[in-house]
């Protein structure tokens, strides 16, 4: 489905990513880990076009997307929920997921009933602003209103983060939710490893801006964490 071939990626003058080559199949969910300031951030930018790599190719089923702007990105079937979720807090969380549907070729606009089902919590808060919804709810309505797109991959930048154990469970559950019965593939940073061992297949983990460990997530060991992960 995704395929990352040698990508190399940069800040202003700042090489970022070096060579980077990964791949996600369909339905597939995958986790990229790393310290901070890694990469990982930038690798999710440089896949949805927010920040197109310089060399280096980039194919999303069978076609290169490397120089497509971002919206025609989402268009093709990619959705990006952003660290921070960054949704807008003037907005009510139905105009916030009424946004997200502008330029689909849906003739309605009305909020899909699939919606209600993944995240039903959502429902009674439909005119309340998103500014004041809790960190649970914010990261669900980041979630919903990439899925109102109807993704084929959906990329994940930190969903659990600032989230109590509790909530990041209730994440998990609508990610494998979406993942199974949306048929919708799912790469995701993160850096809560427990997290990642629970929900993903496949871990690949970056250092200063490169691939240096991947595998089947049992190989995930904690010799691997230790060597690539700990500060």
């Amino acid at each position: 489905m995704l395929e990352i071939s040698s990508i190399n990626s940069y800040y202003g003058t700042s090489h970022i990513l070096h060579r980077v080559t990964l791949g996600i199949g369909s339905g597939e969910m995958l986790a990229v880990l790393g310290r901070n300031g890694a990469g990982k951030t930038t690798l999710l930018r440089s896949i949805i076009g927010l920040n197109p790599p310089r060399e280096g190719t980039i194919r999303f089923d069978g076609a290169d997307i490397t120089r497509l702007k971002p919206h025609e990105r989402a268009h093709i079937g990619l959705g990006y929920v952003p660290q921070g979720r960054e949704i807008i807090p003037d907005l009510t969380v139905r105009e916030n997921l009424v946004l997200a549907m502008i330029g689909l070729s849906r003739r309605t606009r009305e909020i899909p009933e699939y919606v209600w089902d993944y995240f039903p919590a959502l429902r009674p808060l439909l005119e309340r602003k998103g500014g004041v919804l809790s960190g649970g709810q914010q990261q669900q309505l980041a979630i919903a209103r990439t899925l109102v797109q109807e993704p084929k991959l959906l990329l994940l930048d930190e969903p659990t983060e600032g989230l109590q154990p509790s909530v990041m469970e209730e994440i998990d559950n609508i990610i494998k939710r979406i993942r199974g019965e949306r048929n919708c593939a799912v790469l995701l940073v993160e850096q809560n490893l427990a997290f990642v061992r629970e929900t993903a297949e496949r871990f690949a983990i970056l250092d200063t801006g490169r691939i240096v460990a991947s595998g089947a997530i049992g190989e995930l060991s904690g010799e691997v964490a230790r060597r690539h992960l700990t500060v």
